[in-house]
């Protein structure tokens, strides 16, 4: 099979020849591994897409890694964001981020909340929000044809992103109030988002030609012990939303691949309902996110997108501890399909590049290859 076909029969719930696999890491990852393999340093990418670390362009890290999808989106071509001198920049939602460093590396994070004022739909809808047009959909089939027998992925985490999306520019506690008042002026935020990604993704499915194989957006609805809202919340606020995403990806030919921090499981079933085929992220220390748990209640019905655990068991697992657990997800979690194996968020800058390297490396020892 080759990684399309692969990554398309895990997704429609058919046992491929193997477990497909996915790839995304920090920065400061990236970079290691970038110097590891001995490749060209990849120049930062400021698509004016997300909100949170700098990205970086792939480099060929994927290809070494042997990962079964590119990701692709398109240029910006929009107007050049505000910079200042304290290192920040604004983002394609008009909201201020500074990196902010960490013990071991460093996230954007939002050094002003430009919504957190707003009291009428008025002021929301005064706002310059973003356009579609920012962004140039012609180079669309060019970048797809670099990666001839790839699964290719469009979009990203940030891909309506209707909590932290709004909470960098509110607030996150105003933004939990607004969720649970059902504040007009929050509301009203959540269409402007909806409705640009729904153009922004409509655009490149169309340029894509049906090479578009899974389109990747999110939200955080989940805590480490529960989720951050109820049903009843996601069915009145976010399910139609989510369907109408899904239906448009599902016209063009495309899966969706929804990410979802945290312990989502209660969520598990209107994901379901709105016709989202696999949940991303899969993080198993979150409560009654167990993997294999999750394959024995949902298999069949979403596919599961990721459970190697970087919430600090990839950090300090011995190399054999990490082949047998890889191992054990691809013979359990992929057993019949509907499984995608990946870091269960992105791989944190304090594990170490030996236990990164091993999960790929028994990714392909599977497939009777080698990455180095």
């Amino acid at each position: 099979m080759t990684s399309r076909e692969r990554v398309r029969a895990a997704l429609a719930h058919v046992r491929p020849d193997f477990t497909p696999c996915d790839y995304y890491a920090t920065p400061e990852i990236h970079l290691a591994l970038v110097d590891h393999f001995g490749l060209s340093r990849p120049r930062a990418i400021t698509g004016r897409l997300g909100g949170g670390s700098v990205a970086l362009e792939d480099a060929g890290v994927a290809d070494r890694l042997g990962a079964d999808i590119r990701y692709v989106n398109p240029p910006f071509i929009g107007p050049t964001p505000p910079t200042f001198d304290d290192g920040s920049a604004t983002n394609l939602w008009g909201i201020r981020l500074r990196p902010m460093p960490n013990e071991y590396g460093e996230y954007s994070e939002p050094v002003e909340t430009p919504y957190a004022a707003w009291t009428s739909v008025d002021q929301v809808e005064a706002f310059p929000w973003p356009s579609p047009d920012w962004f140039d959909y012609r180079a669309i089939p060019a970048l797809c044809a670099e990666y001839p027998g790839m699964a290719i992925a469009t979009g990203g985490s940030h891909v309506q992103d209707f909590i932290n999306g709004v909470s960098y520019g509110r607030g996150i506690e105003q933004t939990l109030l607004d969720i649970a008042l059902e504040d007009p002026v929050y509301l009203s935020i959540v269409e402007q988002r909806h409705r640009f990604y729904m153009a922004y993704i409509e655009r490149i499915l169309v340029a894509a030609r049906g090479r578009i194989d899974v389109v990747h957006c999110g939200d955080d609805f989940g805590s480490q012990r529960g989720p951050l809202i109820s049903p009843d919340s996601f069915d009145r606020l976010f399910a139609a939303k989510k369907k109408e995403m899904c239906d448009l990806a599902h016209a063009y030919g495309a899966k969706i691949s929804h990410h979802c921090c945290g312990s989502s499981r209660a969520l598990i079933p209107r994901f379901i309902d709105c016709g989202i085929d696999a949940l991303q992220t899969i993080q198993p220390r979150a409560a009654g996110m167990d993997p294999y748990e999750l394959k024995r209640e949902f298999g069949g019905r979403i596919a599961l997108h990721g459970a190697v655990d970087v919430q600090g068991w990839l950090q300090r697992a011995t190399l054999d501890q990490i082949e047998a657990e890889v191992n054990r997800l691809m013979d359990e979690v992929g057993a019949g399909g509907g499984y995608l194996l990946a870091p269960s968020h992105h791989i944190q800058p304090d594990t170490p590049l030996e236990n990164v390297l091993a999960v790929y490396r028994t990714v392909a020892r599977r497939r009777g290859n080698d990455i180095g």
